[in-house]
């Protein structure tokens, strides 16, 4: 089984998250995207940004504006609507009960390795 492979198909999966709660945050260029997700260690190129985008974009959860730009072509910079904040809510309540549940099946001892079985046996 391909490590890499199975970590990327994890990190895609969260991506939409990621990208609505940065610009939940602030109004972001795709640049400053790439570099916030980078500061994550999840290393994205345009490639991958841009569907994302567009798919939040068609969605009606992010809309945009354009920017002139001293140095080149205009910016786009994209601002999160009030629809793409209530699914930003439900992405975090959903993460949320993820995390709690792979973190309830795979904790382990601290001392041994070992993992803990929180299930009782049968009597």
């Amino acid at each position: 089984m391909n490590t890499e492979n199975t970590k990327a198909q994890m990190r895609k999966g969260i991506l939409e998250f990621c990208i609505l709660s940065l610009i939940d945050r602030r109004e972001m260029y795709v640049s400053d995207l790439i570099d916030e997700l980078r500061k994550g260690r999840l290393d994205v190129v345009e490639g991958t940004l841009y569907p994302l985008l567009t798919r939040l974009k068609n969605g009606e959860f992010l809309s945009y504006r354009w920017e002139e730009s001293t140095g080149g072509p205009p910016r786009k910079y994209y601002q999160i609507t009030d629809k793409g904040k209530l699914f930003l809510a439900e992405l975090q309540n959903t993460w949320q009960e993820l995390t709690d549940s792979v973190n309830q099946i795979t904790k382990t001892n601290n001392l041994s390795g070992e993992p803990q079985n929180s299930f009782e046996p049968k009597s």
